[in-house]
């Protein structure tokens, strides 16, 4: 019998197009290349927000107001948060993440790192849902979401998880959520593409996971990394595209892939302010101010009900 948890894997698999979701990504080899990835010179994204966050910290903290609990969904290794609880000075922190022992891992440092701070890493799955422990009070809670992970969901899923970040808090509460801004597509390209060969590497790690979870026996030297910005959807996409004719099977299944055909692994949507703040009204956030870098490339950006 297959993990339930690994019933969606089966399923990209067998679509026409196939695809694998984006979160099978983080094994702890992917992990490590994501963080690598993030150190790249094509890589905006990470820096852009981090100089942001440190330039208009005053401001955002103004903006915020009073804070008693900081929730972050998708915290990873609480990197961002310690920045954030050290400009806020919240009670409480808690960290969401669908991987607990990474997350408990970055919870402890945050915890050690900001004594005054009582920090609490909760397992969960943030498109689905989110269920707090009930000790967690409700007033003045600021929901954090960085890193433009928004932008790995279509439109209107990004809509709802919006709107289940949105149940977290009440009107005294908001969000903080960083947005990736549509720009030159060369730009983009590369951040996706690098010379080094990371997003490549971390690309085909996924095949190197899913035939652990599933049992599959993809040979990741038959395949080749694609990215590229469709400018319709306003999106980066990744897929991994077969070198030439190949059959992958696991156990219960097999498929056949023609040379050239794909296996889609990620979007990244990028975003506009007046359309990012459309999606944001459509989940019950009606008060939006947003902080960019000086190009304009990057955005974070308040929200409240």
């Amino acid at each position: 019998m297959h993990h339930p948890l690994h019933l969606d894997i089966l399923q990209g698999l067998a679509r026409r197009p196939a695809s694998i979701s984006p979160k099978y990504f983080y094994d702890q080899r992917g992990s490590r290349l994501f963080e690598e990835i993030t150190r790249l010179p094509e890589y905006y994204p990470t820096r852009t927000e981090a100089a942001l966050m440190q330039r208009h910290g005053p401001a955002i903290a103004a903006a915020v107001g009073a804070c008693a609990t900081v929730i972050e969904p998708g915290a990873g290794n609480c990197e961002k948060a310690r920045a954030l609880c050290q400009l806020l000075q919240p009670g409480r922190f808690v960290g969401l993440d669908i991987s607990a022992d990474f997350l408990r891992e970055g919870v402890a440092r945050l915890g050690a790192a900001l004594p005054g701070l009582s920090a609490q890493a909760v397992a969960g799955d943030i498109t689905r849902a989110i269920l707090l422990p009930p000790d967690v009070p409700r007033e003045r809670r600021l929901v954090f979401y960085p890193g433009s992970s928004i932008g790995n969901f279509d439109p209107p899923q990004a809509q709802q998880l919006l709107a289940n970040l949105r149940a977290l808090v009440d009107e005294d509460g908001g969000l903080l959520v960083g947005v990736d801004l549509r720009k030159d597509v060369d730009v983009l390209q590369a951040a996706y593409d690098d010379a080094a060969g990371v997003t490549a590497a971390f690309n085909l790690n996924v095949l190197e996971h899913v035939n652990r979870l599933i049992g599959s026996d993809f040979a990741p030297e038959g395949w080749v990394h694609r990215a590229f910005f469709n400018d319709g959807p306003s999106r980066i996409e990744m897929h991994l595209e077969a070198r030439g004719r190949t059959r992958v099977s696991w156990p219960g299944g097999e498929r056949d892939f023609a040379p050239g055909e794909r296996i889609h692994t990620e979007n990244s949507y990028k975003y506009t302010l007046p359309g990012f703040s459309a999606l944001l009204a459509g989940a019950g956030f009606s008060r939006a101010q947003a902080w960019t870098d000086d190009r304009g490339w990057y955005a974070m950006v308040h929200a409240r009900p």
